[in-house]
């Protein structure tokens, strides 16, 4: 202790030292808030109670001895279970000194349940890897069928849970088999013997829901249902599994890998049976509708028949009432047939006066055509005799001027027989040139053999 202490200042007044009560517990309480720093102790609940001011008050023990404890409303609210009488716990508590008893006890900040730390650890390795395998997806989950033919029970056959669930199921659905696929449902070697039975389930088929299930418990005695095996049963099983494994607050492998997760085993099997009661009452109602609807439906067809017989007639006055309609429509169609040939024609007589009245005089255009006619018959006639008289007279011009009338009045024409050419000068005409010697009655071709060019004016 330090000098401060109410020991040291009470010997030091002389004498025995003398405190009071009050303060040597205030004392013995901080010295063991100071020598015991927060500690995990385990033991098994015993004596609980939760106070109206929310505090929890409880005493944990093992074979030899028990301690008091204490868990402040701020800590239990937090808690993720409410420990029962009989459960085995762990508690991280600082030991103090509850001063006006004078009584020992643990201030408790956390509570688990014994072994809670490992197995927890591996619940939530487990549950990471199979949801990464997408093991729990929602999309995988399947319906539970509205009225089954049969429900399965995967439980021991010695479990509470069994006849939980078995009373409910004749409650509520007596009508329907149940179907029991024992297994043990805690111990070692427990999941494997689940998985078994849903495979078994699964495989037969004779069933339409499979509930797996156990009562209350620790987390050791529900670690059967964290088991990888009979996750991988669950999610592949045929039929629709409901997991129904210890109170609402526990949860396991199971439960997510289940198509459906009830709270309770009797939440299971609620889920998994229609209730015979309300079906009879829904059936009731179903037939009451029924036999309203069918009512209405005869009245319905009774009304109909009346009206049909009403429009019932005898064969002669239908063909009679037949043949007057037909009558009828030859008259429309005549009419009809008619009217338009009335309206063609009126039509017709309206364009043939107005033509009439547009219609053009042809008496005084024909004598314009016979006048322009004749004048043009005239003006040709002129035309020709002037291009007549205008051709005898190039006529005359021309047989004046025509070789022919020179050669006649005794002229020759020479021609180089060679080019066609006429030979003008005397200088052209050379010995052995052949000429061609044109006269008024035909042409002769002539070789020259002696030439004697002279030149001259004229003849």
């Amino acid at each position: 202790m330090n000098s401060e202490s109410p020991f040291s200042s009470a010997a030091g007044a002389g004498g025995d030292a003398v405190v009071p009560v009050s303060v040597l517990n205030r004392a013995i309480g901080t010295m063991l808030e100071r020598t015991f720093p927060l500690v995990w102790v385990s033991g098994e609940v015993s004596n609980f109670t939760r106070a109206a001011s929310g505090h929890w008050y409880f005493s944990i023990k093992d074979a030899q001895a028990q301690m008091r404890c204490v868990m402040f409303r701020g800590r239990a609210q937090y808690a993720e279970f409410t420990p029962r009488e009989g459960d085995k716990i762990e508690v991280r508590a600082l030991v103090t000194m509850y001063e006006p008893r004078g009584e020992l006890q643990l201030n408790v900040e956390a509570v688990r349940r014994t072994g809670q730390g490992r197995l927890y650890e591996a619940f939530l390795r487990l549950k990471a890897q199979l949801e990464a395998e997408g093991l729990f997806d929602a999309q995988r989950k399947r319906a539970l069928p509205a009225h089954p033919r049969s429900i399965g029970i995967v439980t021991s056959l010695q479990a509470a849970a069994l006849r939980d669930v078995l009373t409910t199921l004749a409650r509520r659905a007596p009508h329907i088999p149940v179907i029991v696929y024992p297994a043990p449902v805690q111990g070692a070697g427990v999941g494997a013997k689940l998985a078994a039975m849903v495979e078994t389930a699964s495989r037969r088929r004779e069933v339409d829901a499979l509930i797996v299930c156990r009562g209350g418990g620790s987390i050791e005695d529900l670690w059967a249902f964290n088991e990888e095996v009979l996750a991988r049963a669950i999610a592949a099983s045929e039929v629709p599994v409901v997991s129904g494994v210890g109170h609402e607050t526990d949860f396991t492998i199971a439960d997510f890998a289940a198509d459906v997760r009830a709270p309770t085993p009797t939440g299971a099997a609620e889920l998994v049976s229609p209730q015979r009661v309300l079906l009879l009452r829904d059936l009731d109602h179903r037939h009451a509708s029924l036999a309203r609807g069918f009512g209405r439906m005869m009245e319905r067809r009774a009304q109909q028949l009346d009206w049909l017989a009403r429009r019932l007639v005898s064969p002669a006055e239908r063909l009679a009432r037949q043949r007057t309609h037909l009558q009828q429509l030859c008259a429309r169609l005549a009419s009809a047939g008619a009217r338009p040939v009335r309206d063609a024609r009126a039509r017709f007589a309206l364009v043939q006066m107005r033509w009439q009245r547009w219609r053009p005089d042809l008496s005084q255009h024909r004598a314009t055509v016979n006048g322009l006619g004749e004048r043009l018959e005239r003006a040709l006639l002129r035309q020709h005799e002037r291009h007549l008289a205008r051709v005898e007279t190039l006529a005359a011009r021309l047989e004046v001027l025509s070789p022919q009338r020179t050669l006649e009045r005794g002229y020759a024409a020479l021609l180089d027989a060679q080019s066609g050419r006429a030979v003008r000068a005397p200088s052209a005409l050379k010995p052995g040139r052949r000429v061609t010697l044109h006269l008024a009655e035909g042409s002769a071709d002539i070789a020259l053999s002696d030439v004697q060019p002279r030149l001259t004016d004229g003849f």
